[in-house]
C-alpha cells in the first residue's frame, strides 16, 4: 500500500467516521445472517494465505489521504496454491503499485509466507519485502511477521475472529512512522461480494483516527472455491 503525505483531519471526521464503526458493530453482533461467503484480508497488513488458484479479486479502495492514494482500484489473482500477484492503480497521485506473494507453507494451522509489496517504478518507491507467519482455526487467525521498508524493520501483527462466513471483526498493527493500529470488520454481503471498514490510528504523535473502506468482488476463473475459512490478502 502506497503512503503519502500527512495532514490533518478534523474533529467531526473523527466522531463521524468512530459513530459509523459503532453503528457498523451494532450490526454484527445483532446480526444472525449466514451465508456461502468467504472471508478475506485484514485491513492494514498483508495476510500469510493466499488468493485460490483460479480467483481473480477486483477492488475499489476509499481511505484519507494519511493512509495512501485516497483512491484506488486493485487486481488480486491467484496464479497456483503457493503464488499470487496484486496491482493497484492509484488517481491522486497517479501511481501503479506492484506486489507478490508465495507461500512456504500453505496447508493450515500454519502458514507461512514471503512477498514484496508497494513496488511504485511510476512514483520510483522501492519494494517492501516481507515474511510472515499464521496459525489459522476455523475460528481465530493469529499473524506476526516483519517487513523491510526503506532502511527499517517493522513489525507485523495481526488477529481476526471469524464469528461465521459473513462476519469477521479483525486488527492489526504495522511498527514504525506513517503507520497505524487498525480495527474493523468484514462484511460478506454475498459468496463473492464484501466490504471491509476500517478505523486507523495513527502511530506518529499526536494520533490521528482516519477511515477506511474497500469493496471487493471475486470471479472464479477456474478451479475449485476455496474453504470457508480460508482468507486471501490485500
Amino acid at each position: 500500500m502506497a503512503k503519502t503525505s500527512r495532514k490533518e483531519i478534523g474533529g467531526r471526521d473523527k466522531r463521524t467516521v468512530f459513530a459509523a464503526l459503532v453503528m457498523m458493530t451494532v450490526m454484527i453482533v445483532a446480526s444472525t445472517r449466514s451465508s456461502l461467503a468467504t472471508t478475506k484480508g485484514l485491513s492494514q497488513i498483508v495476510t500469510p494465505d493466499l488468493e485460490g488458484p483460479g480467483d481473480l479479486s477486483l477492488s475499489f479502495q476509499a481511505q484519507s489521504e494519511q493512509i495512501a492514494n485516497p483512491y484506488e482500484l486493485q487486481v488480486e489473482m491467484g496464479l497456483t496454491k503457493w503464488a499470487e500477484f496484486a496491482i493497484f492503480r492509484g488517481f491522486k497521485p497517479d501511481d501503479w503499485i506492484f506486489g507478490t506473494e508465495f507461500g512456504l507453507l500453505t496447508k493450515e494451522p500454519w502458514l507461512l509466507s514471503i512477498g514484496f509489496v508497494n513496488w511504485s517504478p511510476h512514483l520510483k518507491v522501492d519494494p517492501q519485502p516481507y515474511i510472515e507467519a499464521g496459525h489459522y482455526t476455523e475460528h481465530h487467525k493469529f499473524i506476526a511477521g516483519a517487513t523491510h521498508v526503506g532502511y527499517r524493520n517493522e513489525a507485523i501483527v495481526g488477529y481476526a475472529y471469524d464469528f461465521n462466513e459473513t462476519w469477521r471483526v479483525q486488527v492489526d498493527w504495522q511498527s514504525g512512522s506513517g503507520n497505524s493500529s487498525t480495527i474493523g470488520f468484514t462484511w460478506n454481503m454475498t459468496r463473492d461480494f464484501q466490504v471491509n471498514p476500517a478505523i486507523y490510528v495513527t502511530n506518529d504523535s499526536p494520533h490521528e483516527v482516519l477511515g477506511y473502506v474497500v469493496f471487493t468482488y471475486t470471479f472464479h476463473l477456474w478451479g475449485g472455491k476455496k474453504e470457508s475459512h480460508a482468507i486471501s490478502t490485500k
